[in-house]
């Protein structure tokens, strides 16, 4: 139970955490009224398209225009030959406070053993850095939107620390408040942290500037008995909040959507994760409610034990299911959602004797658009972010296309899909502002940032210890 004295400690512990902020002292990440001039524009807009060369208008944040040809007094021109234009991309499922474990895992040493190993080490200090770095990794990659799934919230004041990385970090965001990792699973989730954050920071509907916006993640059948579940999952329908789920990648099918959408639980505002266990009859009633999937590529592969995910996903697409794609944990994929596409294109293809045979295959335009709108539309983002379209917020990317590993050119969303990777983002913009340029990140002080995470890192191995243990030096 959280009491005036102990809020009071957990604020101040969170201010302090954030004292030391990681944007350099000369990065200007003001908006300004930019043109971003000549570039191949691949809108992602379904009624743009792909725009062989035309100029994209930014103004105070906003998208102001599209087209060839356009003029804009005052105007920062940004140079785009030889470029591709494209919307930021939109990771949908990403546990931020465990970024800087993603080389904690080994042979014999998988991803549970060692989440096990080191989330209850993780001090307000730490997920500060480690959210900080998932967020400049991020942008690094030219992503501009991520959903925190923050499934290991141990406090009030881990939860502040969140929530100042993204204060920091620039870019938009959904912040998942979630249950304490390892808790017993017959208790339910403490909503009293969840409700002090929503009225300290949300009281208006999202906090710093608009970027961000609040949400709950719940345990499901994998974590907590069902008492506990029911319990979680009717305190967050209570409190109307965003809900996230994670759904099964292994045997037994933890997740009953008939029996969800009885309850009242699926919709819109509902993201299940993974659902590699879901029978056609599941995904019915998810096209039906409109309930969207989260897809982790990397992650249906190494963890999933249901079968082929190949199959899974190709019927979720058969039943008009939204599918976005993520990275789930850094210890399990990199933040790279050109990796992600190229991984879902890659397997998205049907096979002979299979319930997939005669299915369409998954093409360049899809996986790129459910890294980018379907991504913002699962997040009650549609109308914001995930397109170039006219009245969205410039959460643009320039992708060079005249790298050696793009050259010579060619179809642009194939470029994007087949070949492009994060060193090939030469300019981002998040919500009209400069983050990255020429190829540099502009708005994060990224020496200090890699020194911060390794030195939680050198703390939480040398507690955890084990394989763990640093090597003396």
């Amino acid at each position: 139970m959280i009491n005036r004295r102990t809020l009071a400690k957990s604020v101040g512990a969170a201010l302090a955490v954030s004292a030391t902020t990681t944007v350099p002292a000369s990065a200007d990440t003001s908006r300004r009224r930019y043109l971003i001039r000549g570039g191949a524009v691949v809108t992602v807009d379904e009624k743009l398209g792909v725009l062989p060369r035309a100029d994209v208008l930014v103004d105070d944040g906003e998208i102001a225009g599209i087209g060839p040809g356009l003029t804009a007094r005052g105007a920062q021109v940004v140079d785009a030959t030889g470029m591709i234009v494209m919307p930021g991309f939109v990771n949908t499922h990403f546990h931020m406070w465990s970024a800087l474990g993603r080389n904690f895992v080994a042979d014999g040493f998988p991803y549970f053993a060692a989440k096990r190993a080191t989330s209850t080490l993780y001090d307000p200090q730490d997920v500060y850095r480690s959210v900080l770095l998932g967020l400049a990794d991020l942008a690094n990659a030219g992503v501009t939107t991520v959903h925190n799934w923050s499934n290991n919230t141990r406090s009030l004041a881990h939860a502040e620390a969140e929530l100042r990385a993204h204060r920091d970090g620039l870019l938009r965001a959904r912040f998942s408040y979630g249950h304490v990792d390892q808790m017993p699973r017959d208790v339910p989730m403490d909503f009293t942290g969840i409700d002090s954050v929503r009225q300290r920071y949300f009281s208006r509907g999202s906090a710093f500037d608009g970027l961000v916006h609040l949400g709950v993640c719940v345990r499901g059948l994998s974590q907590s008995d069902e008492p506990a579940f029911f319990a979680d999952m009717d305190a967050a329908v209570r409190r109307d909040l965003p809900i996230a789920i994670h759904a099964g990648q292994s045997p037994p099918r933890i997740v009953d959507a008939a029996d969800y959408e009885r309850r009242g639980w699926l919709g819109p505002k509902t993201l299940l994760t993974h659902y590699v266990t879901a029978l056609d009859s599941d995904m019915e009633v998810m096209a039906r409610t409109g309930t969207p999937l989260s897809w982790s590529p990397h992650s249906e592969f190494r963890l999933g034990a249901a079968g082929d995910p190949r199959d899974a996903l190709l019927r979720f697409r058969r039943a008009g299911v939204a599918v976005s794609l993520s990275s789930d944990a850094t210890s399990i994929a990199p933040s790279d959602m050109f990796e992600a596409m190229r991984v879902a294109w890659t397997t998205g293809v049907p096979w002979q004797g299979t319930p997939t045979a005669g299915l369409p295959e998954i093409g360049f335009r899809d996986v790129l658009t459910m890294a980018t709108l379907n991504g913002a539309r699962a997040l009650g983002l549609g109308d914001v972010t995930g397109s170039l379209t006219v009245g969205k917020r410039a959460d643009v990317v320039l992708v060079r296309a005249n790298d050696v590993n793009l050259a010579p050119g060619g179809l642009f969303e194939t470029t994007l899909v087949q070949a492009a990777t994060p060193a090939n983002v030469d300019t981002v913009f998040s919500d009209g502002r400069i983050v990255k340029r020429g190829g540099r990140l502009v708005g994060y002080d990224v020496e200090r940032i890699v020194r911060d995470v390794r030195a939680s890192s050198l703390r939480i191995r040398t507690a955890a210890g084990g394989i763990l243990t640093p090597p003396a030096v």
